[in-house]
């Protein structure tokens, strides 16, 4: 071959470890891979980094936490350069800034974009995950860290006649990357969840009509979004490292809030007017932090789930709107409380309609619209704001292959079983981050991934110092966990609601109670501890340990 004739340069087909998805997890972990010396590839469906903020593109779209809190800690250098605009990033803003720290942690080289992973299979005689991607290649590795998110796996309902209808239909997490504009379009939007009421204020400013068609009413509380002052900004700054720790060390869900040591039944109905109006007032998620007991005691909750009526009562006009507008199947905040600007005040525009779907059920989609409850409602576009099948979905369109052959929705048929949320049983050397059973979507998701991707990393080096080269928990140790999980949860009100927290959102998915609601700093406590005690309730197995046999 002609010395001087290019060569196509070809990824490495065997690494130390491959990572699905380069959402805030995904990057984080190749970074910390990398300081191990570890060769590392991240495989990414999507064209670009980001993760959910990636996809999810919708009119509207924003954090419910708060920009300050909501990014990395792990690098000095990066929370004092970077700048947030608002209290509350919109999405092309934090779009930016997953962007900012691909580029600033040469990140790009080890991230093949638009490639899914459709299958791992373990090799018990070699070690190692055999990985299969989208394009037919397969790929080696000794550790498959899925960082596929708690919230990627967009869900459709299957309604009849869907394929029929002329117009242009939407999911909001999957939206175009093209700015939608629904200037004179008669609109309806199915779900009223948080990418919805993020949404409809600003489709009800373009569209011609827009009807809601809502199953279930939530609660959301105003945002009073703003910009960030130089002078806020640089409060934080001065004192990031200190309130980062205390964020993770001291917050039960990685938030710095001030929580009140009292419950709301031990104060009078005027001074919880008081609290809540406070609440209200300060905006944002932060308004369950008006009582240290709303999530705890029915009573307590109640009385919060009145003053929250009474706003909506307050906002809306017409009183048989605002009636299906106020929640009464869930206890406030078993649901993550939604966040909005302006939505209730929307329901006043002359142009927005509500249709309660529990009362009209959607018949059918038609060619130029749909059909609920015998009446035909004429549409140019439609958007589904129906959610995710959370935590779980993502990894199960993996057909994933352990140690006995057993793939892992099999095992996970009658509901999700980790050790910690981070690994399953007969799945070595298979890291989840945010998995079922750790406190992921309850907290701030930041907090989180960074804890999950230091646990592992802490846990690949402790295996190549002392020669081991897989782990995986043992049954044992993860029934105990899963049952931990799910008695934690009932001593709460957040099983009183079919959340998708829950799963009941998919029609046939287990209800099992998800996410972790110990807090972040007991489960963070217990992942140390477990770590300390040489991975106490996990099997490390390697060559030198077979050697010595």
């Amino acid at each position: 071959m002609d010395a001087l004739q290019p060569q196509s340069v070809q990824a490495p087909r065997s690494h130390d470890a491959v990572i699905v998805g380069a959402g805030f997890g995904g990057l984080y972990m190749l970074h910390r891979l990398r300081g191990l010396g570890l060769s590392a590839r991240v495989y990414e469906q999507g064209s670009g980094v980001g993760g959910t903020w990636y996809w999810n593109r919708y009119p509207g779209a924003r954090c419910d936490v708060e920009s300050m809190q909501y990014s990395y800690g792990f690098s000095e250098e990066l929370q004092q350069e970077w700048q947030w605009s608002e209290r509350y990033a919109p999405q092309p803003e934090i779009l930016r800034y997953a962007n900012h720290v691909a580029d600033r942690f040469d990140l790009r080289r080890d991230i093949q974009f638009d490639t899914r992973v459709t299958a791992a299979r373990f090799d018990d005689s070699g070690g190692r995950w055999s990985v299969t991607l989208s394009d037919g290649v397969t790929v080696s590795a000794r550790y498959l860290i899925l960082a596929t998110g708690c919230l990627s796996n967009a869900r459709t309902p299957d309604f009849p006649g869907l394929d029929s209808f002329k117009g242009k239909t939407y999911h909001t997490g999957h939206w175009p990357h093209q700015e939608v504009d629904f200037t004179g379009l008669r609109v309806g939007m199915i779900g009223t969840g948080s990418s919805a009421i993020q949404s409809i204020p600003i489709i009800a400013e373009q569209a011609a009509q827009l009807v809601v068609f809502q199953r279930t009413a939530n609660f959301s509380v105003p945002a009073h979004n703003a910009a960030i002052s130089q002078d806020y900004a640089a409060s934080w700054k001065t004192d990031y490292a200190a309130r980062r720790r205390r964020a993770r060390e001291e917050a039960r869900n990685g938030i710095l809030t001030v929580i009140p040591d009292k419950g709301a039944m031990e104060d009078t109905a005027d001074s919880r007017r008081t609290a809540y109006e406070a609440g209200w007032a300060r905006g944002g998620i932060s308004f369950m932090a008006s009582y240290n007991d709303l999530l705890l005691n029915q009573e307590a909750n109640d009385t919060a789930c009145d003053f929250v009526r009474d706003k909506i009562a307050e906002i809306v006009r017409d009183p048989a709107v605002a009636r299906l507008l106020q929640p009464n199947d869930h206890p406030i905040g078993s649901k993550r409380i939604c966040v909005d600007t302006d939505y209730y005040a929307t329901f006043n525009r002359p142009n927005v309609s509500l249709v309660n779907v529990r009362a009209e059920p959607i018949e059918r989609i038609l060619p130029d619209g749909l059909r609920a409850g015998g009446k035909d409602y004429p549409l140019d576009a439609i958007v589904f704001a129906t959610g995710f099948d959370a935590m779980t979905g993502s990894v199960a369109k993996i057909d994933i292959h352990g140690r006995d052959g057993r793939t892992l929705n099999q095992k996970w048929a009658e509901g999700p079983r980790c050790h910690l949320g981070l690994m399953s049983a007969g799945f070595p050397n298979l890291f989840i981050i945010t998995g079922p059973g750790s406190p992921s979507v309850l907290s701030n998701m930041i907090v989180s991934i960074e804890q999950h991707v230091d646990w592992i990393t802490g846990c690949i080096a402790h295996l190549r110092a002392r020669g081991f080269d897989r782990i995986e928990p043992t049954v044992e140790a993860e029934d105990n966990w899963v049952a931990h999980v799910n008695e934690v949860a009932h001593r709460t009100l957040y099983p009183q609601a079919n959340s998708w927290y829950m799963g009941a959102n998919i029609p046939g998915k287990p209800r099992i109670f998800m996410p972790y609601i110990g807090g972040v700093p007991v489960y963070r406590q217990i992942c140390d501890q477990i770590a300390a005690r040489d991975y106490e309730g996990f099997v490390l197995t390697g060559r030198r340990q077979a050697a010595l046999a």
